[in-house]
């Protein structure tokens, strides 16, 4: 039995069965209403929607400089069509470390404006209060361990996370933490397979991971990455599934062709 076919809207508790029945979870980001709809559509599972729209919709080299508001932009616009797939929204840099209290408005503001089912926030122990003070508000929570975009200037690199014992030591005991707290699940980024796999078998909540593996129990890729519409980014773990800017592109360029030889517009697409 498929819990994914069987359920009219996923849910938490939906992520957690399909854990249980060992059925792997799909998501993907999606910043945009159109985008969203056809993802929607199409069956996903969760849309993620990433402070990585700093990157793709943006195009600023990292995450940091996204705005609350304009993670709450795009989260509406996500939810706007969305009938089916969980929305989890990314709580930006700057809204929610080293202040709880500021954490929780941040969370309760996205919550009452996008309408999304939860948020998303990177960090373990250092970041334990706000996540107890945003659950206490009854707003799901889903960590982010392993690379966090959101702490690059500390990193200096992006290189895979945890290879060391004393960081994988860490990693999956912010991640006992995390489940402890209450988060619903947890994203784990840039990884050894070996120890996305551990933190899958060892923790109840559902693991996801980008670049962790296939032993975790399901994955996330940014959609504009794996249609191939940005061409800059090739990690190792990136599959793209379309060449859309080829395609784009060329459409771009048929269109031009046809609008200079004034072939566009032809009779049949003029009004009399």
């Amino acid at each position: 039995m498929s819990v994914h076919k069987e359920i009219k809207r996923v849910t938490t508790h939906v992520l957690s069965e399909m854990k249980l029945h060992g059925e792997k979870i799909s998501m993907l980001t999606s910043y945009d209403y159109s985008m969203a709809k056809l993802v929607d559509q199409a069956g996903i599972d969760v849309i993620l929607v990433g402070d990585s729209a700093a990157n793709v919709m943006a195009g600023h080299e990292t995450t940091l400089p996204i705005t609350l508001d304009q993670m709450i932009y795009h989260g509406k616009s996500v939810v706007k069509a969305v009938t089916r797939c969980l929305v989890v929204v990314d709580m930006p840099f700057g809204t929610y470390q080293g202040n709880s209290l500021e954490a929780l408005n941040s969370a309760i503001k996205i919550m009452k404006i996008t309408h999304a089912d939860a948020v998303k926030l990177e960090g373990g122990s250092e970041v334990i209060e706000s996540v107890q003070r945003i659950l206490s508000a009854g707003i799901p929570v889903m960590g982010h361990l392993g690379l966090m975009p959101q702490s690059i200037n500390r990193y200096g690199t992006y290189v895979v996370r945890a290879k060391e014992e004393e960081e994988a030591n860490k990693l999956f005991n912010d991640a006992k933490l995390l489940e402890q707290a209450g988060c619903f699940a947890i994203v784990l980024e840039k990884i050894p397979a070996s120890l996305g796999t551990k933190v899958a078998k060892e923790l109840k909540i559902p693991i996801i991971g980008i670049g962790a593996g296939g032993g975790v129990d399901g994955q996330v890729l940014v959609i504009h990455d794996m249609l191939g519409i940005t061409q800059e980014f090739s990690p190792r773990f990136l599959r793209r599934y379309a060449n859309l800017a080829s395609e784009i592109k060329g459409a771009v360029g048929n269109y031009i062709k046809d609008v200079k030889s004034k072939d566009f517009p032809n009779e049949k697409e003029q009004y009399d």
